[in-house]
């Protein structure tokens, strides 16, 4: 006599599928994500990822701008002593050119003028931003964005890249008459129109670089909005999965127990 035991093997079944169903809704009970596999979704999967993976693009490329318009900060800072010390040369030029100054006066003033540069240097020196010299010899850089790339330029500042020195660090100016004080007052007003050239470039370049930023913002808001959406968990329905799923699998339990208690008493009673 043969005993049917197709009622147990429903049974187990069950008790798998309802297994299975439990244990994902808790899971997203759990981590509060819809799809934490491929194994759940594959397709959904694939596409949350890889819009996780363009959020850290867009946040690095938010980081990138940051930094970037932090160096042109430092730079700009720089670029505005060098500046204020160009005028102030440009004011004792004035100053000797006036007839009135003594060989003494123009000597003094000549002194003064040799301090003004050397502070121009010091500051082209000292202007750094993560070890790295920015207006000695100029400093060329790339921001790297998730969109595109832009190139950020910064010009020398010292006293030999503004005409002001010669190669060997000596002064250019000339105090030794009125055309040679004439022609040192040509020599900084061109230096100080460079200066102030580079000032107002890297106003533009940061004004750029904060728009860049900005829009980058909005972008992680809008890719982690969507993200959010397709991938968080709807916790309501994944509790009421998660019961319906435990109910099941009880009720199959109890169901297995019942078929192995009456397939032991019917097999009882052949013995």
């Amino acid at each position: 006599m043969r005993v049917d035991n197709t009622n147990t093997l429903q049974s187990l079944n069950s008790i798998n599928r309802a297994g299975k169903t439990r244990n994902h809704a808790l899971n997203q009970l759990s981590t509060g994500v819809r799809n934490s596999s491929a194994a759940n979704n594959a397709a959904a999967y694939a596409i949350i990822q890889r819009t996780y993976g363009n959020i850290g693009s867009v946040e690095q490329s938010y980081q990138n701008t940051q930094n970037s318009n932090a160096m042109l900060a430092t730079a700009a800072g720089g670029t505005e002593n060098v500046v204020s010390n160009l005028s102030s040369l440009r004011e004792t030029l004035l100053n000797a050119a006036n007839s009135t100054n003594s060989d003494s006066d123009l000597r003094t003033l000549r002194k003064t003028a040799e301090q003004t540069i050397a502070s121009i240097d010091d500051t082209a020196a000292s202007t750094t931003y993560n070890g790295m010299q920015l207006l000695q010899s100029g400093k060329n850089a790339v921001v790297a964005g998730s969109d595109s790339y832009q190139n950020v330029g910064i010009q020398s500042m010292s006293a030999q890249s503004l005409g002001l020195t010669d190669e060997n660090g000596a002064s250019k100016l000339d105090f030794s008459s009125p055309s040679g004080i004439s022609k040192s007052l040509d020599m900084v007003d061109k230096a100080l129109n460079t200066a102030l050239d580079q000032a107002t470039t890297l106003g533009a370049q940061q004004q750029a670089l904060s728009y860049r930023a900005d829009n980058y913002m909005i972008q992680q808001e809008g890719l982690t909005g969507q993200a959010q959406t397709m991938d968080s968990t709807d916790m309501a329905k994944a509790a009421t999965q998660f019961k319906n799923a435990d109910v099941q699998q009880q009720l199959a339990l109890y169901a297995t127990k019942m078929n192995n208690h009456n397939r032991s008493a019917v097999l009882s009673l052949l013995q």
